[in-house]
């Protein structure tokens, strides 16, 4: 189990941190909102390994029969891997290359609102959310917990969705 684990888990930490590179530089072209899309596009298909390492155990390992939670074990246990993928790529990033994401974000959450028609009050309540949400994002902790929580929702999706189908008990021996 740990090999099949382990080889899904890393290519879906592979596939996110690759698309997670790639769409960033795009955020100050096109706008935030259109990364936000690209980035859950990418999660949708990085989980997707999910799904691949769960039959693969069940066909290789398992002799062709796993239980709803044993499938859940081993997808969950692919989905943290490419969670933690996931998150390690944007750490890295961020207090590397882009320590200024969380203003950009602000300004475009507050941006959006104005182009709305948001009333001065919440356009300053939302001012200093948006202010209090950037300073405590500078600690790698908090800015990790966040990051962790993006793609949990996909990722538990397709382990449910994954061990619902993928289960299969073994046959039950012909009674005479």
């Amino acid at each position: 189990m740990r090999t099949i684990v382990w080889k899904f888990g890393l290519i879906a930490a592979a596939i996110c941190s690759a698309l997670m590179g790639i769409t960033l530089p795009l955020f100050d072209r096109y706008g935030i909102e259109h990364g936000e899309i690209v980035g859950y596009a990418g999660m949708v298909v990085a989980f997707l390994m999910v799904f691949v390492g769960v039959k693969s155990y069940r066909d290789t390992v398992a002799g062709g029969t796993i239980s709803f939670g044993q499938a859940f074990m081993v997808g969950g246990l692919i989905a943290l891997i490419g969670i933690a993928g996931y998150v390690l790529t944007w750490e890295i990033i961020y207090f590397g290359f882009t320590p200024d994401f969380a203003d950009k974000y602000a300004a475009s959450v507050i941006e959006r609102m104005r182009q709305a028609g948001a009333t001065d009050a919440q356009l300053a309540a939302t001012t200093k959310e948006m202010a209090d949400f950037a300073r405590n994002y500078r600690n790698p902790l908090i800015n990790a917990a966040y990051t962790f929580l993006e793609p949990l929702p996909v990722a538990l999706l397709y382990t449910l969705v994954s061990a619902a189908l993928l289960r299969r008990r073994p046959a039950s021996p012909a009674t005479a």
